[in-house]
């Protein structure tokens, strides 16, 4: 026999009576409340965009988390997380079918930051079509993490149209920049730094906490609760220090930190010393258009600094004596050179939060491949799956030259000069069998900087060797670049050491994998054949030319990586001689400069492709201007 709700309530007390009443009221309402809200909403297909004004939220005041409130002597806890109940979430694209809506719906305001604001905080970055990648990466990174308070300004309607179709919360900001990459220094960069200044500015009377960061940065770890710790700040920034003054998670000694102020990530609250700070910080930039944005910032920063504003806090005064500042731990908010080169987080057991591409060479292109190095950079899926197919090696460095003796220029260069020898006959290869090469793991002894210095710098956590960044030997973005045909031969196409490390490396690639085994011709086993072993391994002959490459590894080309033991004698030469005078003429543009001597100028150094050429060849910098370029 079934419940009978009712004959239940006919047979209790008065009491259950009521409850149960009480019970099948409320279940009534929540239902008719429910069918309500579902049929009242938009239709679907609806193209209404996820920044529509919501009356019942547009003059809401905001409301702060940052620090718990105290009543008394009893301490309250911050109310539970609060978000805009508009809050779209990140990477839903519009229905299909909807139009983009008119640009002056992209405007910023007040309630289109509302939207997107959780616990009072925004997270923020712009930026033109150029950097449409890293962007993509930085809000990845960022929604991996669980955070979905996030902007993007767009400086062209290029990005601002991508974004919104990739269901990215963007807004416009009036910039009309080129969609191109207008490089470091130029007119154009500046430009687009005072833009920051500017938002930085229209964002603040609104009242949120603002985490302000460049695009060529991206984030490893949540930063909001490390944030939080730090209530009383007015801005907290990270800096370019490369040498630790803590080693934990405490704020940099602001006493020690001598570098300049990093304005690629600084957090805001909206405090009037802080609006105080952004306004003249705005106005000395519109007043002289030479004034660099950091430096500007630096010096308005540093105009007081000091003391500190109490025992523990690690904050500073600055500014105009009430501006409370805290430097981030160059650690943990990491540059280019804490991150890459000294891996200064490892060393001290620490988790990173985020890692920003300073300390860089090879422009834009030169960021991007060490952001690919560490496997932090998110690539489309054809980036993994080469059409021509890939070709590696496993390089060998003798311990003399990688371990041995004094960490001088002439052991660095000993030891790079090896490992060039060898890429260069690997760019060979790759160049034959139309394959795209991944780069091996480089190790250099001395640091690359562009002013002059011992090889590491004091104080520094710089091991020697070091694993160093491509871009430290190798210029990147000529590497990258596309070359006339005729002039240079055909393209080389190349990929990052830990390419076959990232876990987005698709499993049709990885298993399709030919592992080839140099040998003395004449030796058992090894002669020119097509013929694999039981475990599948190609033994090849030593010093092979042209032609034997391309008639053995055709039977292979459906093969997605071909990986050599070694580069040691496995080429013998182009037969062509045309084609080698093109490939010599593209590679020998590839490699950079060491910099910088001490006590000498110029100090910097050319490295040479094909240094085992020249006869008694010596790392020395130009001894006149007429010797000042590069070995060609």
């Amino acid at each position: 026999m079934g419940w009978n709700p009712f004959q239940e309530v006919a047979n209790s007390k008065p009491l259950f009576v009521t409850i149960y009443a009480t019970v099948l009221i409320g279940i009534v309402f929540s239902s008719f409340y429910v069918f309500s809200a579902i049929y009242s909403g938009n239709p679907p297909g609806s193209s209404t965009p996820w920044f529509s004004p919501s009356l019942s939220h547009v003059d809401s005041p905001p409301i702060s988390y940052s620090q718990p409130t105290s009543v008394g002597a009893v301490v309250l806890a911050p109310p539970p997380m609060q978000q805009s109940s508009w809050m779209k979430p990140i990477w839903e694209v519009p229905p299909h079918g909807s139009k983009m809506p008119p640009l002056k719906e992209f405007r910023l305001t007040k309630q289109l930051v509302q939207r997107r604001v959780k616990d009072n905080v925004v997270i923020v970055t712009f930026g033109n079509y150029a950097f449409m990648d890293f962007i993509l990466s930085w809000v990845k990174h960022l929604t991996d993490l669980g955070l979905s308070n996030l902007l993007v300004g767009a400086m062209d309607t290029k990005l601002l149209e991508a974004l919104y179709w990739r269901g990215i919360p963007v807004f416009d900001m009036g910039s009309h920049m080129s969609t191109i990459d207008v490089g470091w220094g130029s007119p154009t960069f500046h430009k687009m730094g005072r833009e920051k200044v500017i938002l930085i500015d229209a964002i603040l009377p609104f009242g949120y906490e603002l985490l302000m960061c460049d695009t060529d940065m991206v984030w490893l770890k949540n930063p909001l609760p490390y944030l939080a710790r730090f209530p009383g700040a007015d801005v907290l920034t990270s800096s370019d220090q490369v040498i630790p003054t803590v080693v934990d998670d405490s704020l940099d000694i602001w006493q020690q930190v001598g570098a300049a102020y990093n304005i690629g990530i600084f957090h805001w609250r909206p405090t009037d010393s802080a609006k105080k700070l952004a306004k003249e910080w705005k106005e000395l930039l519109l007043a002289d258009e030479k004034i660099w944005d950091q430096n500007g910032f630096n010096d308005l920063v540093r105009r007081q600094l000091g003391p500190s504003v109490d025992e523990d806090s690690g904050l500073v005064y600055a500014f105009d004596g009430n501006l409370k500042l805290g430097l981030l731990p160059a650690s943990i908010f990491c540059s280019g050179h804490t991150y890459f080169v000294q891996a200064m987080f490892q060393q001290l057991r620490l988790e990173p939060y985020a890692v920003h591409t300073t300390f860089q060479y090879a422009g834009t292109e030169g960021k991007r491949h060490r952001l690919r190095e560490a496997m932090v950079f998110y690539d489309p899926p054809e980036y993994y799956d080469s059409p021509g197919g890939f070709v590696s090696f496993k390089p060998s460095i003798p311990k003399s030259l990688l371990l041995d003796g004094e960490h001088t220029i002439e052991s660095h260069f000993s030891l790079v000069n090896y490992q060039i020898k060898q890429i260069r006959t690997a760019l060979a290869i790759a160049s034959l069998l139309n394959r795209t090469l991944v780069m091996p793991p480089l190790w250099c002894r001395l640091d690359r900087l562009w002013f002059p210095h011992p090889g590491a710098l004091e104080g520094s956590m710089t091991r020697q060797p070091f694993l160093c960044p491509l871009d430290h030997v190798f210029e990147v973005n000529v590497m990258l670049k596309e070359h006339p045909e005729e002039e240079f031969g055909p393209g080389i196409n190349i990929r990052e050491y830990s390419f076959f490390d990232n876990p987005y490396m698709p499993k049709q690639v990885k298993e399709s994998w030919l592992d080839v085994q140099l040998c003395q011709e004449g030796s058992q086993d090894c002669h020119v054949s097509n013929n694999t072993s039981s475990q599948g391994v190609l033994r090849f002959p030593k010093r092979s030319n042209e032609e034997t490459y391309k008639t053995v590894f055709s039977s292979f080309k459906d093969v997605k990586v071909i990986q050599f033991s070694s580069m040691q004698d496995a080429f013998l030469g182009f037969i062509d001689k045309t084609r080698e005078d093109r490939f010599r003429n593209r590679v020998k543009r590839y490699v950079g400069i060491w910099c910088c001597v001490e006590n000498h100028s110029p100090g910097h150094i050319y490295y040479d492709m094909y240094w085992d050429e020249t006869p008694g060849w010596k790392p020395i910098p130009p001894q006149n201007p007429a010797d000042d370029h590069p070995p060609w």
